[in-house]
């Protein structure tokens, strides 16, 4: 159904009845002029009102010659300038369609493209970034058939796809012959892809590599279909949507290599304090693994698992600070000396301070980890879920890795003494939520998992 504006539809109203007139009256000037009224009014909406011009204006020339057929018989002039009006009236009616898919694309495309920067804006990994850049394409309606190839440890793979490519999502690409020859050019990735789809439905195809800012290539933007080739206008505006994706991509991996550097450097700042402060070794490494893990049973996203992480590695950072008489005392510490080595944690936190990078469950497992469920640990004093989460959890596998391996002043316990110990300790000196995640995957814990069953 077409809906016109109220002039547009007083001018259709005009048309139709000067052009009734026209054939009643003869007159082909004001029938030839109606028409075009009809033609200019009618371009806009599309769809068969478009063609309502084309059709009227020969049933009224038609019209006026049965209605005043005692009259002189039509010359040969009238007929042309007939024909040239009707041959105008097409090329109005071609041209407005011509113009009304070209404008449906350009809104279509901006819609697309307004809707799918929202969605790569909102994506929190490569993954949402591939699907986003795919559903764009879609809305797009470019191609039925579309994937985005990348290499993976060497191999190309289909990380995001739709129509028939769905079916490949995730799977390797192999060449379909028996040369044994690998697939690295982008070329043949293209072609072993391709092959993937039925003859009928890749008649058509396109590629668009895609490369970040810095110019790495990061994949392949690969769309078949049977019905016609690519326009230009097609062409150019997967180019400008495939350095989009690229840029959007190549943020993403800048991002990550920020992160995995980051984090190495914390691991590595986290092994050299645990040299300072014991020579059992290993047990920041320790610590760090069975808190992930209880983490990740416990349904914490990777945002949180990472922060645990970080101030895993750095939770005894503020021991640089304790001096070595009384860090490597044997024997008992007095009232003084345990005060200075209950600093560590404020130590630590405010050591941390300035590197902006750190998320704020990092910073709070570092001063709260020897924080108690029944309020009487430090360095503030406490209690139950006022506590943050990650240090809460971690408190309980640092304790129990503190209680399975040998102190100068201790020695090891044996696991099921200290499991029993972190049992007990529950409600007390520990969250019970978290020590049952705990023990539960301890009871789980497979023979060969030594950081768990050590």
């Amino acid at each position: 159904m077409f809906r016109l504006p109220i002039w547009s539809s007083l001018c259709v109203v005009l048309g139709i009845g000067a052009l009734g007139y026209a054939a009643w009256a003869g007159q082909q000037g004001l029938l030839a002029g109606a028409a075009l009224l009809l033609a200019v009014v009618t371009a806009a909406p599309g769809g068969v009102l478009r063609w309502l011009a084309l059709v009227a204006y020969p049933a009224a020339f038609i019209a006026a010659l049965a209605l005043h057929r005692g009259q002189a018989v039509p010359g040969l002039p009238e007929l042309l300038g007939a024909l040239l009006v009707l041959g105008m009236l097409g090329v109005l009616v071609l041209r407005g369609q011509a113009a009304g898919a070209e404008l449906a694309w350009a809104r279509r495309t901006m819609q697309a493209l307004q809707i799918g920067s929202e969605r790569l804006g909102e994506a929190r990994d490569e993954g949402g970034i591939v699907k986003a850049g795919v559903d764009i394409l879609a809305r797009l309606n470019v191609a039925p058939h579309l994937a985005f190839v990348a290499y993976r440890q060497g191999t190309p793979r289909i990380l995001g796809a739709r129509g028939a490519f769905e079916w490949y999502l995730g799977q390797p690409i192999q060449p379909t012959d028996d040369d044994s020859r690998s697939v690295q050019a982008d070329h043949w990735v293209a072609e072993e892809v391709l092959l993937l789809l039925k003859r009928e439905d890749r008649p058509h195809h396109h590629v668009v590599p895609v490369y970040d800012r810095a110019e790495r290539h990061l994949g392949l933007l690969i769309l078949a279909r049977a019905d016609r080739p690519f326009a230009e206008e097609e062409t150019a505006v997967v180019a400008a949507f495939a350095r989009v994706l690229g840029a959007q991509l190549g943020q993403w991996q800048a991002i990550r290599d920020l992160h995995d550097a980051n984090d190495l450097t914390l691991r590595s700042l986290g092994a050299a304090l645990e040299h300072r402060d014991d020579d059992t070794g290993g047990h920041t490494q320790r610590v760090v693994d069975i808190s992930v893990q209880v983490a990740r049973r416990l349904g914490w996203d990777e945002e949180r698992v990472k922060a645990l992480r970080w101030g895993a590695y750095l939770h005894d950072l503020g021991k640089l600070a304790i001096p070595d008489r009384v860090l490597h005392k044997v024997g008992p510490l007095d009232a003084a000396e345990r005060r200075i080595i209950q600093s560590h944690t404020t130590v630590g936190y405010d050591m941390l301070q300035d590197l902006h990078f750190l998320p704020a469950e990092t910073l709070d497992l570092v001063r709260y980890h020897h924080e108690r469920w029944d309020g009487s640990g430090y360095p503030v004093g406490l209690r139950g879920q006022n506590i943050p989460d990650a240090a809460r959890l971690f408190a309980i596998v640092d304790v129990y890795d503190a209680l399975t391996n040998a102190r100068p002043y201790k020695p090891a316990w044996p696991r099921e003494q200290a499991l029993t110990e972190i049992r007990l300790q529950a409600g007390r000196q520990f969250d019970p939520q978290y020590v049952e995640a705990f023990l539960r995957l301890m009871a789980e814990a497979r023979p060969d998992d030594v950081s768990l069953v050590r």
